[in-house]
């Protein structure tokens, strides 16, 4: 059960991630983040994969972003149920944990494939970040006490 609460909860943790960047997108209106569709092309071309060309490619790639920002929550997600168990994890502590986990796996990926560096962002960028990863670290949390502690 453990790890099926995980999937879910980080299921629900991505969803609040995407709603939480959604919404400062249109409040602040600030673009979307073309990182993800890069980490994409880069790992493709890694892999030998050809995605094509022009239009089709730059689709591809944006496809493969969003499909490796809900591959990384979920996987974060079932790590915490692996991890956590049946454990009662103290809110607090479950969400900043998962909030953290969850910004690691997207931050270092990106900064091992050189397409960003933490240590260059200014004060909005990382409020841009962190924001959407503390409502994932909450949802999961919330959700898997939830389903794991009815």
């Amino acid at each position: 059960m453990s790890l099926t609460a995980g999937i879910l909860a980080g299921a629900a943790g991505t969803t609040a991630l995407d709603l939480a960047g959604y919404l400062d997108m249109t409040v602040r209106g600030r673009p979307a983040s073309g990182l993800p569709a890069q980490a994409a092309g880069k790992l493709a071309d890694r892999a030998g994969t050809d995605l094509g060309s022009g239009e089709t490619a730059d689709s591809r790639r944006e496809g493969l972003g969003a499909l490796l920002g809900y591959a990384t929550g979920l996987g974060v997600g079932a790590l915490y149920g692996l991890l956590a168990e049946d454990r009662r994890v103290p809110l607090p502590v479950a969400a900043l944990g998962l909030s953290a986990m969850a910004m690691t796996a997207s931050v270092v990926p990106l900064a091992a494939l050189g397409l960003t560096d933490p240590r260059d962002w200014s004060a909005p960028s990382w409020v841009s970040d962190i924001v959407p990863h503390l409502a994932y670290g909450l949802t999961a949390a919330v959700v898997y006490d939830r389903l794991t502690h009815p």
